[in-house]
């Protein structure tokens, strides 16, 4: 029979093991991260960074809410997008779900010695901006070509308030035949978001305002999208 002393010390260390988890499942941090389905684009686990991702969105007070569609291959948009701070919780967040989103990057910027290393590590994809098929085409092509793949791409374009957003988005998902997945930054309940799929229809303009009417709620740090 094990002693008194010997069921102190298990019940102590499993404790202590316990408290400092670095990888929990997202049923563990339901009140943080939301779970993500098979299909969804994931790296490869790091416990560390996916800890150090947690603990900064905790630190902040944000959480992630919403849910992740089951679709192996999508684009992301993201708004509102008015700080510097964006970049931060919404990478955070990424890598608290191990998410796999990739974004788009000039080609000439991977021939530089060791940026292109890097830029691989950070999910960017290389296009030829001189290319006659254009970006558009190139990042529809890789869409339909991969098993799984996820772009992200900020359809403002900027931090500052603007009139229209870039179509690049609409455009690539219509060419590829892929919904668009609804990512938000709402800054008076510290969240990032994801809302239900949009599916391209037919004409542009219409989307468009659908789009950005759907936003309409979303505050960023320091504005709305509409």
């Amino acid at each position: 029979m094990a002693s008194a002393h010997a069921v102190t010390s298990s019940a102590a260390a499993a404790a202590l093991t316990g408290a400092i988890e670095l990888d929990p499942t997202p049923e563990q941090q339901d009140d943080l991260l939301i779970p993500v389905p098979p299909n969804v684009p994931r790296v490869k686990p790091n416990r560390f960074t996916r800890w150090l991702a947690r603990t900064i969105l905790r630190i902040g007070g944000w959480r992630v809410v919403g849910e992740l569609p089951d679709v192996s291959r999508l684009v992301l948009i993201g708004a509102p997008h008015s700080s510097n701070w964006d970049g931060l919780w919404a990478f955070s967040a990424k890598v608290a779900l191990g998410l796999d989103v990739r974004v788009l990057g000039k080609d000439s910027l991977f021939r530089v010695p060791g940026l292109g290393w890097l830029l691989h590590r950070l999910g960017v994809i290389p296009v030829d901006r001189s290319a006659a098929s254009g970006v558009v085409l190139q990042a529809a092509q890789l869409l339909r070509t991969r098993e799984r793949l996820w772009y992200g791409l900020a359809p403002e374009g900027t931090r500052k308030r603007v009139e229209r957003w870039k179509p690049g988005f609409w455009k690539i998902a219509k060419a590829a035949n892929v919904p668009i997945l609804r990512m938000y930054l709402h800054y008076p309940d510290r969240v990032v978001g994801f809302g239900p799929l949009f599916h391209p229809g037919t004409d542009l303009a219409t989307d468009m305002a659908e789009l950005r009417e759907w936003y309409r709620p979303w505050i960023g740090k320091n504005r709305g999208t509409v």
